[in-house]
């Protein structure tokens, strides 16, 4: 199960009461690290015997780890969608399509395209997010198009500062629009492994199963927006630029 992310379901979440059952349930001594790790893997557990948040009341770990853009969201599409309409358009017309696109004030703008880019940032992706609808809007593979939009529809919904019941049923339909269209994804073969280039007949990315638990987190806990992690990422940086490790 934990490998069929195809469908629209939600699966069933990692509670602290069934975490510390299996816990329980696994009998072999933690010493025997290897046998330890092999007997934790049938659950899906990391093997970490005596988790931190054992004792805590109401703690729950279905609920506490809330959703993040940047790497949820924004390298899922850097590493994936954009990966599609590369191999949709390829290489080279994206490529061309982002050089010729006009300059708008406030955006940025990839004069030189941008395939040649390296270590890519959050701040590069979303500003390649702004344009990809633009650039494979009108192309023949119509239901690709429309899961992609609607991959970028929840994004951009999600991160809204503020969110009301219309807005939340808008994201929960955002993502079922993709469920509903992204076969079209495998049929053209256009999700492929990222060594061997071969097509791909399966969905076993775990970012999409992620984005099932946006809708829920937001009614658990209010607006994803406030949990990113583009404040510590941007500290990260400076520190490494400045050479201060204590950082």
């Amino acid at each position: 199960m934990y490998k069929d992310f195809g469908d629209s379901d939600h699966h069933p979440p990692c509670t602290t009461a069934l975490t510390l059952i299996q816990l329980q349930s696994i009998k072999c001594n933690i010493d025997e690290v290897e046998w330890y790790f092999a007997t934790c893997k049938d659950f899906q557990l990391s093997g970490v015997s005596h988790p931190f948040w054992r004792d805590w009341l109401y703690a729950d770990p279905s609920q506490f780890p809330t959703p993040e853009a940047l790497h949820y969201w924004h390298c899922q599409f850097w590493d994936h969608d954009m990966q599609w309409c590369k191999h949709m358009l390829g290489a080279g017309e994206l490529d061309f399509q982002f050089s010729v696109l006009p300059p708008i004030a406030g955006f940025h703008h990839f004069n030189q395209g941008m395939m040649k880019l390296k270590q890519v940032g959050g701040c590069t992706q979303r500003d390649v997010q702004q344009y990809i609808i633009v650039i494979i809007a009108g192309l023949p593979q119509v239901d690709v198009v429309i899961a992609i939009w609607a991959l970028m529809e929840f994004q951009y919904l999600a991160q809204a500062p503020a969110i009301t019941l219309q807005m939340h049923d808008h994201i929960s339909a955002a993502l079922k629009t993709f469920h509903d269209h992204k076969h079209a994804i495998i049929d053209a073969g256009l999700c492929r492994g990222q060594t061997t280039g071969a097509a791909l007949d399966h969905w076993e990315i775990p970012k999409l199963e992620f984005m099932q638990s946006v809708a829920p987190s937001i009614h658990q806990a209010s607006t994803v927006i406030q949990w990113s992690a583009d404040t510590t990422k941007h500290c990260q940086r400076s520190s490494d630029h400045n050479q201060q490790p204590e950082l």
